[in-house]
């Protein structure tokens, strides 16, 4: 069976001058065990980053194949914002990568950024920003219970 690997937590990490800041040490041994890159991009639909390996932004662009027609607008519009916004990010010897002015500006990130894990990507918050969208999050949650259905490998959902 292959072992999957989740980000997890919420991480602070300091923020410099110039735009480096250090991914939490899980989230670094899940690239190092991968062999992978990670690849952030502007999130469409709030004020972060997101993160993953290639891995799965080639998911992605699979998903985005597959759902759309070849050349339809929203494909297009899909593709011009995820991979035509994305770049691959290597660490330094400190395990630090340097975001973009562009990535930091549409997150309202200064300093510190705030790591949060979302499984299989991440996403990379200014603290003010985060601290609203969980509220907003964990109020929605409250109010709305939701229902899954987790099933084991072989079973068939349950509606129970």
């Amino acid at each position: 069976m292959a072992k999957t690997f989740l980000f997890l937590d919420t991480v602070i990490n300091k923020v410099d001058a110039k735009g480096r800041v250090s991914l939490p040490a899980d989230y670094r041994a899940i690239v190092k065990e991968l062999s992978a890159e990670i690849v952030c991009y502007r999130s469409l639909t709030s004020p972060c980053i997101e993160g993953c390996t290639e891995d799965l932004l080639e998911k992605l662009a699979t998903e985005i194949e597959d759902s759309n027609d070849f050349f339809s607008e929203t494909q297009d519009d899909l593709t011009n914002l995820i991979f035509g916004d994305a770049k691959r990010f290597s660490f330094d010897s400190t395990g630090r990568i340097v975001l973009s002015d562009k990535l930091l500006k549409h997150a309202g990130i200064k300093d510190p950024a705030v790591f949060v894990g979302k499984g299989r990507k991440f996403q990379i918050w200014s603290p003010e920003n985060w601290a609203k969208e969980e509220e907003r999050v964990r109020e929605k949650i409250l109010n709305n219970r939701p229902v899954l259905n987790i099933k084991k490998t072989g079973d068939k959902a349950r509606n129970d």
